[in-house]
């Protein structure tokens, strides 16, 4: 009878179990489905026959509007062995994401599956490593070092590349549109480079194969999740979603990048040694290698088409106050500097909110330290140690119940005044809120200023030289491909 009465009382304290908002905890919706099958079919409707936004809505929608619920992530079989995970699908439960105390990050950079080693000449990655992991903090620390130590270079080396960058654009437009991604995986690539570290630029040390190299490293390491490459979708599915393309195929293309950087890091190694990290040179080496061309490069690849589409999409009228805050701030020719982008409230408000609108990684996993009460807006949902989280950054960038018209680009929304101090810290693309400091004991991203900044200075460059621009642009899982149609050149400035 005692046991019975013990039972009962358990099962009811269970039911009534509540989370710190008064919620009654409840298990997470959805299904993983048929082993095999299922995650093949979502991986279909994933890529080709619904698209991300749709998939996860759709499973939303057939849950009765949960916003935590599971559900198999791509790449599926034979990549991953586990595709199942809890997607956090609004603003209030993608947060436990950025809760290293409640994440364990340790090879959840690219979800369910984790790149070769071979990749990273055998090392684990930064990106790849727990917060609380002690080589995250010394690895860290070199980075965040370095980019404190750089970021006086930052505006003047964009400018160089900015200008070699429209002056193709401008030589071109005559002749028709101008695709503007391929000049800016052209020219950010030696930004990249020449920013961080200085010295000769690996277009003029490597040739012209030099992009081309740092492409096919990406690929390698992304193409399990990447789609809409290669036509027909059937052949991509199969070539790039099915197996791991071996790492053998760009063990040339790393060995020559390598090379490079350990010449153009040679400065920023040395000074590694004599601190005494407990990081080897040649690990440390491959770390930099990592963080320049995948974290920074990679970010700018994706980040700044989406500045320029947002730009394009929203027209003259924004064209002509972007100019004016432009050229009062920086009147007669004055230098653009990132302290003088600084005071330019509508030029920071555009960039916030294309990284709020379009953040450059859309994915954040991490597994549980220990059993979770994760709450969404409306409810709260018990998950378990080791369980895979996962978080659709644009659905909590873009949450309805935190920003007003969330899902239109609203140039102004954080211009001083406005809604600023408020929901700054709601826009985390940096894998931490905007208002929040990197440091080496988290996963915040150590470049963070410096995207902000160069984003910023794409938009004060623009309109320092042009009054206003027309572009098309297409859409596309990754980044948008965005094509001048015309630019209209700024009046030059009289004496």
């Amino acid at each position: 009878m005692t046991s019975k009465k013990a039972s009962s009382s358990g099962a009811d304290e269970a039911e009534t179990k509540l989370s710190p908002s008064g919620f009654p905890v409840k298990e997470v919706p959805g299904s993983y489905g048929v082993p095999f099958f299922s995650p093949l079919k979502d991986r279909l409707q994933y890529y080709y026959l619904q698209g991300a936004e749709e998939y996860f809505r759709s499973r939303i929608a057939s849950n009765g509007g949960a916003t935590v619920l599971r559900v198999n992530m791509p790449p599926g079989p034979f990549i991953t062995r586990d595709s199942g995970v809890v997607a956090l699908l609004d603003a209030r439960s993608f947060a436990v994401l950025l809760d290293d105390a409640k994440v364990d990050k340790t090879d959840t950079l690219d979800g369910t599956y984790v790149p070769s080693l071979k990749l990273f000449g055998g090392y684990r990655p930064l990106a790849f490593l727990d917060a609380a992991d002690p080589r995250h903090a010394a690895i860290k620390g070199v980075v965040m070092r370095l980019a404190v130590a750089r970021m006086h270079q930052v505006a003047p080396t964009f400018k160089i590349s900015f200008g070699a960058m429209f002056d193709a654009v401008d030589g071109g437009i005559g002749s028709g549109p101008v695709q503007f991604n391929k000049l800016n995986e052209v020219h950010m690539f030696d930004f990249t480079c020449s920013a961080l570290f200085g010295g000769t630029p690996p277009s003029v040390a490597m040739g012209d194969g030099a992009v081309t190299k740092a492409i096919k490293w990406l690929l390698l390491q992304l193409h399990p999740i990447a789609s809409k490459v290669i036509k027909p979708w059937p052949i991509e599915d199969l070539l790039l979603h099915t197996f791991r393309l071996p790492a053998f195929l760009v063990r040339g293309d790393y060995a020559a990048l390598t090379a490079y950087f350990a010449e153009a890091a040679a400065a920023v190694l040395d000074d590694a040694e004599l601190a005494k990290t407990g990081i080897s040179r040649d690990e440390l080496l491959h770390n930099l290698v990592f963080m320049a061309l995948f974290n920074a490069y990679g970010g700018f690849k994706i980040f700044l088409p989406h500045v320029v589409k947002w730009l394009a999409r929203a027209g003259p009228a924004l064209h002509a106050s972007l100019a004016e805050e432009v050229r009062a701030a920086c009147p007669d020719g004055g230098e653009i500097t990132v302290s003088a982008v600084d005071r330019m409230p509508l030029v920071k408000s555009v960039v916030w909110e294309a990284l709020r609108m379009n953040p450059p990684v859309e994915f954040q996993y991490g597994r549980a330290r220990q059993d979770l009460v994760v709450e969404s807006h409306d409810a709260a949902y018990q998950v378990r140690k080791g369980e895979m989280l996962f978080g659709y950054q644009p659905m909590a960038t873009r949450d309805p119940r935190v920003f007003k018209d969330a899902g239109e680009f609203v140039p102004e929304r954080f211009v001083d005044g406005g809604e600023q101090g408020k929901l700054l810290g709601n826009v985390v693309w940096s894998n931490g809120p905007e208002d929040g400091v990197a440091a080496e004991g988290n996963k915040q991203c150590p470049g963070k200023d410096m995207v902000v900044a160069v984003g910023r200075l794409m938009v004060a460059q623009l309109f320092r030289r042009y009054d206003t621009f027309a572009a098309t642009v297409e859409d596309l899982p990754l980044e948008p491909i965005v094509t001048f149609t015309s630019l209209t050149k700024a009046a030059p400035l009289t004496e």
